[in-house]
């Protein structure tokens, strides 16, 4: 045989299968086979000579890294929905690498509930405003100011709902269009 620098040669201790199989007797009359790995290839069944391995991975042809994933969440984006990474899993020689999955994790707010693209908010009225009318101010999620009115002399009663058309969530694709910020009155 001849053998080129750098080229990996069959391991003879396990005959290129990766594991070593052994005979062991128990007592006469009686065996026990044994399969472990092969100590000479780390059951890689090839070996590769201490002067031509790599430096960095010393002959495992695997290298630990680390990888920063920009992950990019759309408007409109729902709880539970994935964020896929094809082929950014863990990769070994031989083997299709595997894929990352982000699934998004949608945390409560203290003023706000979502349901779907609406927003749902409650307002609690005194007897005098709800009888009388009143102007309210609400902080909206990025950051603006809606003034919520009702008139004099317009009766608002307990379980009322007033909907602001587009001060809802960002409709997923369509980052423009936005549903309802739905108040309930209490």
């Amino acid at each position: 045989r001849g053998s080129r620098k750098g080229a990996a040669q069959m391991c003879m201790s396990c005959h290129g299968t990766g594991m070593q199989v052994r005979m062991h007797q128990l007592v006469p009359g009686m065996v026990q086979q044994v399969s472990t790995v092969c100590h000479s290839c780390q059951g890689q069944g090839q070996r590769i000579s201490h002067k031509d391995r790599c430096k960095s991975c010393v002959g495992r042809k695997i290298m630990r890294q680390k990888k920063v994933l920009e992950v990019h969440i759309d408007k409109g984006m729902r709880d539970g929905q994935k964020i896929v990474f094809h082929g950014e899993g863990d990769q070994e020689p031989g083997i299709e690498p595997g894929d990352i999955i982000i699934v998004l994790d949608q945390r409560e707010h203290s003023t706000f509930t979502r349901k779907g693209e609406d927003l749902v908010m409650s307002i609690e009225l005194q007897l005098v405003e709800a009888l009388c009318g009143f102007k309210k101010p609400v902080q909206t999620m990025d950051n603006r100011t809606l003034l919520i009115t009702s008139n004099p002399g317009e009766l608002i009663k307990p379980g009322d709902t007033k909907c602001v058309v587009n001060e809802g969530m960002p409709m997923y694709r369509r980052p423009f269009e936005k549903g309802r910020l739905i108040i309930n009155f209490t």
